[in-house]
């Protein structure tokens, strides 16, 4: 059976994102220059139809908040960590098409005709060290495997056959080029550009899969299409828009790669990488071209934070359900770069339990800086829940857990240059079986719900009971004649209030 090329093509999710107004389409053409300062003014995805002298498509900032990558699985945002934890765990093996019939080959420029100057790559941040692909999947050979490994790497240009490629941190692709520099060899890599969101999660994820196409297609929920690259013996998503074919040569980590607007919110230092030689260009006749968006003012609405946080949140759940008895959430804020604050909600069982879910958080996540502990009646996805709970249910010199030495990003300024940092933990919770103190319960509107009494008095020989239940066994939808009842009862000194308000009958007094 013929795949669906486009039930996972980017254009086609960009479409649908447009049906729902999450994007803004700009017609007029627009220089290059110009793309960054309008994906830094835009909570939309942002679709340019003409860009550059050449007037190409180009798409930026697609995955830039929850909403559009839940979308992009067709769930509930709060449902997306679960799905992507569960779906992790399984592999769905890639298939494998004839490259007569790949929509992503349907132009080949190899050689001299491929040319990285062809493409809209614009300068994304303005002391960056040139302009960037930011929106590349790389694909290589793993030959501990033969599988496919797949990750996320960023492309500075050098001209129209060469780019800076970040291998600095820590990867399965570092660990096979560095490999292959020993043995004096180059590694055959390609890059994808323009790929649907869920390809891009199953970029960020660290697999143990021995082919990471599996893992792309158990995230999709159907094999994935790929196709034989026409210069390098790597396979691709046949549905992709652009493939740059190509090879990182053996000199090792030995150019000037940045300076870059990181996903931390400030600039990277200068590094030394590896380059990649571009061998051929492949494309969908009608390609759409694409950049994420990453680091800036607005951090927490660009591509990169979105797409950190929600495999933080994948992985912290998972550890969280092996430490509490009941987690509820969990949200890795993404205006933080998506993984130095994690937000969590337990519905406690046991003492000790708030810190346990601290431990577990700290030890399932090494970039893990802050982890917050509330409980169930407060959402973890609402800033002012997280700030109310931290006003109001937390002492520094009781619920205050610090840890020290841990790993750290050296990218955080707050580091001063050291490669170790601190942790903090904050139990946000409410004491245990606290839950059903007036005290501790959030004011709402009231609502009247039908009652088991047929009088104000039925209700009163039951026990203690509200105002509002009081209003119900009286059937009142206005409460002033509940008041008049009560007032022969306050003269007769008949009626009382227990420690929550609740209102309670006394005893007739001995008139002897």
């Amino acid at each position: 059976m013929t795949p669906d090329f486009d039930q996972f093509r980017l254009r086609r999710f960009v479409e649908s994102l447009q049906q729902r107004g999450e994007v803004r389409t700009v017609a007029e053409s627009v220089d290059l220059i110009d793309v960054g300062t309008t994906l830094d003014e835009s909570e939309q995805a942002v679709w340019f139809r003409s860009v550059g002298p050449e007037h190409a498509e180009l798409v930026g900032n697609v995955m830039g908040s929850r909403r559009r990558l839940a979308l992009a699985f067709d769930v509930d945002e709060h449902a997306l960590p679960e799905l992507l934890r569960v779906r992790s765990q399984i592999e769905i093996p890639p298939t494998l098409v004839e490259q007569a019939h790949a929509p992503v080959q349907e132009v080949v420029k190899t050689g001299g005709d491929a040319s990285l100057l062809a493409l809209p790559v614009h300068l994304q941040h303005a002391l960056d060290g040139a302009p960037y692909i930011s929106a590349s999947i790389d694909f290589a050979r793993d030959p501990s495997t033969g599988g496919t490994n797949v990750g996320c790497r960023r492309m500075m240009l050098r001209g129209g056959h060469e780019a800076g490629v970040d291998l600095n941190a820590p990867s399965d692709l570092r660990a096979i080029y560095q490999s292959a520099v020993q043995r004096g060899e180059r590694v055959e890599v390609a890059y994808v550009v323009g790929c649907h969101p869920i390809d891009f999660l199953a970029a960020t994820f660290a697999s143990r899969a021995s082919d990471e196409l599996g893992l792309m297609g158990a995230l999709r929920g159907v094999s994935v299409p790929v196709v034989q690259c026409r210069t390098i013996d790597v396979q691709v998503p046949a549905d992709a828009e652009y493939v740059l074919e190509g090879y990182l040569d053996d000199r090792g980590f030995s150019e000037a790669e940045g300076p870059y607007g990181e996903f931390l919110g400030y600039y990277g230092e200068v590094k030394r990488n590896p380059v990649f030689h571009l061998t051929a260009i492949t494309h969908r006749r009608d390609a759409l071209f694409q950049t994420v968006t990453i680091g800036g003012r607005s951090l927490g609405g660009t591509d990169t934070a979105q797409l950190v946080a929600a495999k933080t949140e994948s992985t912290v759940w998972a550890s969280l359900l092996q430490a509490v008895r009941e987690p509820v959430a969990v949200c890795s804020s993404p205006s933080c770069g998506g993984m130095f604050n994690i937000r969590v909600s337990i519905k406690q069982r046991y003492p000790g339990e708030a810190r346990n879910a601290i431990a577990a958080v700290f030890g399932s996540v090494a970039d893990v800086k802050h982890v917050f502990v509330v409980d169930d009646d407060l959402d973890v996805f609402n800033d002012g829940h997280i700030d109310w709970a931290l006003a109001t249910r937390f002492q520094a010199d009781r619920d205050l857990v610090i840890g020290s030495g841990f790993r750290a990003v050296p990218i955080d300024p707050s580091l001063q240059g050291q490669r170790a940092g601190a942790k903090a933990g904050f139990d946000c919770t409410r004491p245990l079986g606290a839950d059903t103190s007036a005290r501790y319960v959030i004011p709402g509107p009231p609502r009247l719900e039908k009652s088991p009494h047929g009088s104000l008095q039925a209700a009163l020989d039951a026990g203690p009971a509200s105002f509002l239940e009081l209003m119900a066994a009286c059937g009142s939808r206005d409460g002033r004649d509940v008041l008049a009842a009560l007032e022969p009862l306050y003269a007769a000194q008949r009626i009382g209030r227990d420690d929550d308000g609740r209102y309670r009958l006394l005893p007739h007094k001995d008139k002897g």
